[in-house]
């Protein structure tokens, strides 16, 4: 990325909002952090669990031929952080000290490992902090 700002996260409920006509209230937000000119990232995790969200839960499901348009175009082009033994082995430590789920604590610990500033997610504590990554939940502000 030609960007050299520190890049923010993203929970795969961001994505999940920015394009299921469920929740039109959330969508505007979860498009604006999308579309920014600020860099940020996501998880193989987020991409597999927003493929499976919007192939089998969303309002209107997405086809495949559109889906696969926005896995080249934007969902691959942001996945920066992949399964490695890293990220596993501090996601339990985050599991252990939080008591978060296993999943939630792999996202933190793949935004960790991004070195993002901020997290974007509506299902952790808003504010909370691990090390120099924060959490917000964007449809807070």
């Amino acid at each position: 990325m030609p960007n050299q700002e520190t890049p923010y996260f993203l929970d795969t409920n961001i994505l999940v909002y920015a394009y299921d006509h469920k929740y039109p209230d959330k969508m505007e937000r979860a498009r604006d952090l999308i579309a920014a000119e600020k860099p940020w990232l996501i998880s193989w995790q987020a991409v597999q669990e927003f493929c499976n969200v919007a192939i089998h839960k969303f309002t209107i499901p997405l086809d495949t031929a559109y889906l696969s348009e926005l896995l080249d175009i934007l969902l691959i082009p942001h996945c920066q952080i992949y399964p490695n033994a890293s990220v596993w082995q501090n996601a339990l430590r985050i599991q252990s000290e939080t008591q978060y789920r296993f999943y939630d604590s792999q996202i933190v610990a793949a935004a960790l490992h991004s070195k993002a500033s901020i997290l974007f997610s509506e299902d952790l504590q808003h504010g909370r902090r691990f090390g120099d990554l924060q959490i917000l939940n964007p449809f807070l502000e």
